[in-house]
């Protein structure tokens, strides 16, 4: 394999001409591995119940940029230089407009890194790159600016349960704010997580929320130690060892760009093209299984992450976890599929989009997802397809699943039926994901004869389509639960005493008084 150019560190260059993989993608492995030991050392070394928050805070955004400077270079300026005047906005705006502003130029700046990567220096290289951060850095700081604004300038029967939960009643200090979007757990593949959840576990009350969250138990619960992460780090490191592996062998002799070959396209019979569809698209996933798995071992090294107790008494660390991937593989809808892949995401998406616009969510949650993803074409083309087989499977779900919920056998039929149109969907859907470029993915499209488009838009024509609540799922319910708990907590301390970080590295009064005038 030829060597790729990088801005990043070239010291591991040898190592990577040794295992044939470009110098971004040797980078961002180490610094990951690296990042997962430091994690254990921060565990270790810097718990709460050793140091002080500040100290944590400190050591956790040194980390975090060095990283970003041995991965990217000079590039990592860019993630500094957006988090940096999306703090102005915030301090200068106030707390009525600012999540729209930090909105605009943090969505903006990051588009424009992207259209400068993809159209001036490497179109079509899709080893790493720093536009890869400044997507999770993008999404904190939108959350955190709407997460203030309802703290802050909304009252709280306007606020939905969801967003009263992870209401934030106070302007972070600058060294809260830049260690929730700069530390070294998730800078270079997140995953996102709510900047209450991150500043509870800077200071060390993660645990305790966790406990007092599990209702009817608090006297059982408050024996307990605290629970170590260790068995759930190794568990994701095996998914991960498994995962690369998987993706080194397999995925190199399935690629997807076969089921645009020409001679393929000519000879192959159609269920033959439909079954290679599925298994290349299936070989294209244990990367991001790789990536976001390894990411969330990262954050439970550190001690980050844990979710209270399950029913069997075993502690739960997938707070912040990224995806399921049984649910995924065996997804009997499009809602399925999209609730258990990029879980943090999901939840941006719903928490700044979704819930806060008043036509067509959907359509506007799946247009801020492209423009978030970059500027390929192929991801466009992926995310307007997906709102037409979303909305079409929608339909069909509400229109005929009661009918065949019982006996068990139909049941059974039925979810076999939709798991294979399911997974024949997601793989027609996300083809021109990864083939990015628009020339291919229309010879893709066409080779198909647009049959699942003409199928989709068919159903949405013929079947009444029925409004679905906006509620929440199970995931952000404990979230929630969590958060009701931390706001307790926080009232019984006094109005402005939201960390103990703010006693440590700023004075009380300056905090009370840019709070006050902030609400001015």
């Amino acid at each position: 394999m030829a060597t790729t150019s990088t801005t990043g560190s070239t010291l591991l260059q040898p190592l990577s001409n040794a295992v044939q993989l470009p110098i971004d993608q040797v980078n961002f492995v180490v610094c990951q591995l690296f990042a997962l030991l430091a994690a254990i050392w921060f565990r270790t070394y810097l718990h709460s119940s050793k140091t002080s928050s500040c100290i944590r805070h400190v050591v956790a955004t040194l980390l975090g940029l060095y990283l970003a400077l041995f991965c990217f270079g000079w590039y990592a300026l860019h993630f500094l230089v957006q988090s940096g005047i999306s703090y102005c906005i915030m301090m200068v705006t106030g707390v009525e407009n600012m999540h729209t502003y930090c909105f605009v130029f943090a969505l903006g700046y990051l588009t424009v890194c992207q259209v400068t990567r993809v159209y001036i220096f490497d179109y079509g290289q899709y080893s790493a790159d720093f536009s890869g951060p400044m997507m999770i850095i993008t999404q904190k700081i939108t959350s955190l600016a709407c997460e203030i604004h309802d703290g802050m300038f909304r009252k709280n029967e306007e606020l939905t349960p969801s967003q009263r939960g992870l209401a934030v009643r106070r302007m972070p200090s600058l060294l809260e704010y830049l260690s929730y979007t700069c530390n070294f757990m998730g800078i270079l593949a997140g995953p996102l997580c709510s900047y209450k959840d991150y500043i509870t576990f800077i200071e060390g009350r993660s645990y305790h929320a966790a406990q007092s969250g599990e209702s009817g138990k608090e006297g059982i619960q408050g024996e307990r130690t605290e629970p170590s992460p260790n068995a759930a780090v190794v568990q994701k490191l095996l998914i991960c060892g498994l995962s690369l592996l998987f993706h080194l062998t397999v995925c190199r002799r399935l690629p997807v760009e076969y089921n645009i070959d020409a001679h393929f396209q000519a000879t192959a019979s159609w269920p033959t093209r439909v079954l290679y569809l599925y298994v290349s698209l299936l070989a294209a996933r244990p990367k991001y299984y790789f990536a976001w798995t390894l990411a969330d071992a990262i954050n439970n090294a550190a001690g980050f992450g844990f979710r209270g107790y399950d029913k069997n008494g075993a502690a739960r660390w997938d707070l912040i976890s990224n995806l399921r991937i049984q649910q995924i593989e065996m997804s009997t809808s499009f809602k399925m599929f999209l609730d258990n892949w990029n879980i943090q995401t999901a939840l941006w998406l719903k928490r700044v989009c979704y819930e806060r616009v008043s036509t067509s969510p959907t359509i506007q949650t799946f247009i801020l997802s492209a423009i978030w993803h970059g500027v390929y074409p192929g991801y466009y083309l992926t995310f307007l397809t997906g709102t037409v087989m979303t909305l079409a499977a929608r339909a069909v779900r509400n229109n005929f699943r009661h009918y065949f919920l019982q006996p068990p056998q139909l049941k059974l039929l039925y979810d076999i039926v939709t798991w294979i149109v399911t997974q024949i969907a997601i793989s027609y859907t996300v083809v021109p994901f990864v083939l990015l470029s628009i020339k291919p993915s229309f010879m893709f499209y066409s080779s198909w004869y647009y049959s699942l488009h003409s199928l989709g838009i068919l159903v949405l024509l013929l079947l009444p389509v029925k409004k679905t609540p906006r509620g929440k799922n199970t995931h952000e319910n404990a979230q929630l639960s969590r958060s009701k708990k931390l706001d307790e907590g926080e009232n019984s301390l006094g109005q402005n005493s939201f960390s103990t970080t703010n006693s440590v590295c700023s004075q009380s009064q300056e905090v009370a008084s840019r709070h006050s005038s902030l609400k001015h």
